[in-house]
């Protein structure tokens, strides 16, 4: 029977393989993978994988509004952890994805709001592809609202 520790270690390599359904095409796959690992994880699961997990959940959802709560319980998640050097580098990326959820549903000023809080913390998300995606979606977002303006 596995332990505690072991089950949790696996949540990340479970997590990602969800996730290479997602960007296979298998969004609904992914969606119902991630949400059986939500209600496994619970609520009193690790703040960490919640934050992480919550995020891919959002990117998963067809509802804005699904996506936006999701973005919210893992920006939630990630505060209260933010001494994490892992979540403290996601910040950026939490911010840009609360950005894109109001700019898809129409509510502009929040959405600049968040653009502004991914845009101030984007040197901590460090280098490599992640932060490089990071980056290249804050200056996707900030085109889309500066076209918005206009």
């Amino acid at each position: 029977m596995r332990d505690e520790a072991e089950a949790e270690a696996e949540v990340p390599m479970r997590i990602g393989q969800a996730v290479m359904l997602h960007r296979g095409g298998d969004r609904a796959m992914a969606r119902e993978r991630l949400g059986g690992l939500w209600t496994e994880l619970g609520a009193d699961g690790d703040a960490v994988q919640q934050c992480m997990l919550a995020h891919y959940l959002a990117g998963v959802q067809d509802d804005p509004y699904d996506a936006l709560a999701w973005d919210l319980r893992a920006l939630q998640a990630a505060a209260g952890v933010a001494h994490e050097p892992a979540v403290r580098g996601f910040y950026p990326a939490l911010y840009l994805r609360l950005g894109v959820d109001y700019a898809r549903l129409g509510r502009l000023a929040e959405a600049r709001r968040e653009l502004a809080r991914a845009q101030t913390s984007a040197a901590q998300a460090g280098d490599g592809d992640f932060a490089a995606g990071v980056r290249a979606g804050i200056g996707r977002l900030a085109a889309r609202l500066e076209a918005a303006a206009q």
